[in-house]
């Protein structure tokens, strides 16, 4: 057998990061494993305004990389891998990478979720020529254009904010009568002079050549259906949990695919656990998957403690 870790912790999103250094420094052998840059959907935060401490806005990225680096120095380490398979051998994990196998005694999924989709006429057609799941990424490249923003959350709210600095054409559409977002978040976006709203519509087909060039939209209380001309179109309409490595591990999901865990954020198989946005939880944030992960690493140290007849009484 080879290295055999304490604590393997799949994606370096806020909650894997934060996991990362709590359980470094509960003295676990720990080694965070990313298909991509360290960050998940942070990376996609242009100004980050909430989270407790930070007074002055800092990006997605420059906080990742802080988070990333105080893991490190509490003595983390960091595999550039995709993950194929999770499954239990001999009392502990074995991880199936892309890299080659990795054991560990206890696991932490903090995959995260990937954007929905419209699934609509002419999505797939345009990605990269207008559609688009991040505004900070292509947001710039459509500086003064008109641009549809798809959604009601607070990713929606959000983006379609950065959006309107570039922009003072900016059409938010959603298909209620109210936004889900946080009450601050949707109160921005309905005072801006550069977001015009509309409740109850939804995008139907998007048209174009050799770029996006228009949207077919509809109105879902009298079913008017326009077509408008648009530069680009921003989806953000929820998201998919990333959990299709673990089929082979039986763990039970709620019936939108998000892994159930209790209190300590461990998972109905023993040694598994989850955090962040991968997991059945009422509200996703960024100081919420922190805070997943750091309960996380003490649940796994605990666990380990258990296992060896360590456990403090």
């Amino acid at each position: 057998m080879g290295q055999l870790y304490d604590f393997a912790i799949v994606g370096a999103g806020a909650a894997g990061l934060s996991a990362a250094q709590y359980g470094a420094r509960a003295n676990l052998k720990t080694l965070v494993i990313e298909e991509l840059a360290p960050g998940g959907q942070a990376l996609l935060i242009d100004n980050l305004e909430n989270y407790p401490g930070i007074v002055e806005p800092i990006n997605g990225y420059d906080l990742s990389d802080r988070m990333r680096t105080q893991a490190e120095r509490f003595g983390s380490s960091f595999l550039d891998a995709s993950v194929l398979k999770v499954h239990r051998a001999a009392g502990h994990f074995v991880i199936e990478t892309s890299s080659g196998p990795v054991e560990s005694l206890t696991v932490l999924v903090a995959t995260g979720a990937e954007h929905r989709q419209l699934g609509i006429p002419g999505e797939q057609a345009f990605v990269g020529k207008g559609v688009s799941y991040c505004a900070t990424c292509d947001g710039p490249f459509f500086k003064s254009k008109r641009m549809l923003v798809v959604g009601g959350g607070d990713a929606a709210c959000d983006e379609a904010t950065y959006l309107s600095k570039l922009s003072g054409q900016i059409v938010m559409i959603h298909r209620r009568d109210r936004f889900r977002a946080q009450k601050a978040l949707a109160e921005r976006v309905l005072s801006n002079p550069s977001i015009e709203v509309r409740f109850n519509t939804i995008a139907k087909e998007i048209r174009g050549d050799t770029k996006l060039r228009s949207i077919v939209l509809e109105d879902v209380v009298n079913h008017k259906v326009v077509e408008e001309p648009f530069e680009a179109i921003f989806v953000f309409i929820g998201s998919i949990p990333r959990t299709g490595f673990l089929t082979d591990t039986g763990v039970q999901m709620d019936e939108t695919g998000y892994i159930v865990t209790d209190c300590g954020m461990q998972s109905s198989v023993p040694g598994l656990f989850a955090a962040g946005d991968v997991r059945s939880t009422p509200f996703r944030q960024l100081i919420t998957a922190a805070a997943d992960g750091a309960i996380a690493a003490h649940s796994a140290a605990n666990y380990i403690d258990e296992q060896r007849g360590q456990a403090y009484r």
